[in-house]
């Protein structure tokens, strides 16, 4: 139905007639076009426009003639969301049923989660078994992204009173899948690759293995393992002193036996927009007042890669405008690039086919997955 306040008028008042609950998707935000707010003043009682949850915040409640009425967010993740906190309990309870409750579980936090004061945030995670704990490893957080639901294993709930949930935190978990589905997940924290993608992928088609990733730097996938919160972590990490790319770096963190396996090599370059309009070509235009750029976190690969080739070029942090803007994966800075946001970005190669890609002459980078050697011989290992 288009934007019209009479058409929704219309069918307000005829699904009023023949229903016990009414249920309007989208046009319950403040838009210009968004009447569904108006309708329901004029043929009933708003009871609350905009609750203190995110994703979902928008959502409309009211009466009609003695009915219940709910205007549900249009974004997917907040019209799945909100529908499943208000629309759900209305349905069973006018039936005289219980209200079906999920299973819960408690994990270790794989990633550190920011949440703005004053409204519960309801995370999408996966879920994985190490040993004897469960891992969550937070997913795409937007309200738009529609596969962040296809791809959970549950959801946690970021209280309002908090302004986040330490790495490491355990967590209660709600359920949205069984729980021995979740057993076979390979849990891989550290560097971020789309090889890694691919590998999941791969798991899915194979059946009954998936693949959680958590993308937090090769030196905290490290970490990570280390404290038993991974099966593997992905490290591309080069040593400036002997040029060798992630040995010394397992050694230095893990301090014990592990299994080192060559997964990729990889391009670095810039990301730049279509046809390079700044002239991005080296990592001496970085400096200039011009240029816009966005980073990697610290302890990422890519970002010790460029740290490294900045002091070879005599050129300080304090030089590149948005250097301390830090994102966590390829896609995001090459994102930021693409919005306009940033003028270029120091990313992999492998992005060169959605973005302009400027090649920077630095030999392949060594891509490893590192595993705690016992690992290898549980039964979901022999699948990767």
């Amino acid at each position: 139905m288009r934007d019209d306040y009479d058409l929704i008028r219309r069918a307000v008042r005829e699904a009023v007639a023949r229903s016990d609950i009414v249920i309007v998707n989208a046009g319950s935000s403040a838009g210009s076009e968004d009447y569904t707010v108006h309708v329901l003043k004029e043929l009933g009682q708003v009871l609350a426009h905009g609750v203190a949850v995110r994703p979902g915040k928008p959502v409309m409640l009211g009466l009609i003639d003695g009915k219940p009425f709910v205007g549900l967010p249009g974004y997917p993740v907040s019209t799945w969301l909100t529908a499943d906190l208000f629309v759900k309990p209305l349905v069973f309870r006018a039936q005289g049923l219980p209200v079906p409750q999920r299973e819960t579980v408690r994990a270790s936090l794989a990633r550190r989660i920011t949440s703005p004061m004053g409204v519960e945030e309801f995370v999408r995670v996966k879920l994985g078994r190490v040993g004897e704990r469960l891992v969550a490893t937070p997913i795409s957080r937007g309200a738009a992204v529609i596969t962040s639901l296809v791809r959970a294993d549950g959801m946690l709930v970021v209280p309002a009173d908090r302004e986040g949930i330490g790495e490491g935190t355990e967590v209660t978990v709600e359920l949205l899948r069984p729980l021995r589905d979740i057993q076979e997940t390979v849990v891989v924290i550290g560097s971020h690759d789309t090889s890694l993608d691919l590998m999941g992928s791969w798991l899915r088609r194979k059946g009954g293995y998936y693949l959680s990733s958590a993308h937090v730097g090769s030196q905290g996938g490290l970490l990570a393992l280390k404290r038993g919160e991974a099966h593997m972590a992905g490290v591309h990490l080069l040593d400036t002193d002997t040029g060798e790319y992630n040995t010394s770096y397992v050694r230095k963190y893990l301090g014990r036996p592990a299994l080192l396996v060559l997964l990729a090599r990889r391009e670095q370059g810039f990301i730049v927009p279509k046809g390079n309009p700044k002239g991005i070509g080296s990592f001496r235009d970085l400096a200039r007042p011009d240029v816009r750029f966005v980073n990697r976190q610290r302890g990422a690969g890519t970002r010790l890669l460029l740290d490294f080739h900045l002091r070879q070029e005599g050129i300080s942090p304090e030089q590149v405008q948005g250097y301390r803007w830090e994102l966590f994966t390829h896609l995001n800075v090459a994102q930021a690039v693409k919005a306009g946001d940033a003028d270029g970005d120091w990313a992999s190669a492998q992005l060169h086919r959605r973005w302009t890609w400027t090649s920077c002459p630095w030999p392949g980078k060594s891509t490893n997955s590192a595993s705690q050697r016992n690992w290898r011989s549980t039964p979901v290992s022999r699948r990767c």
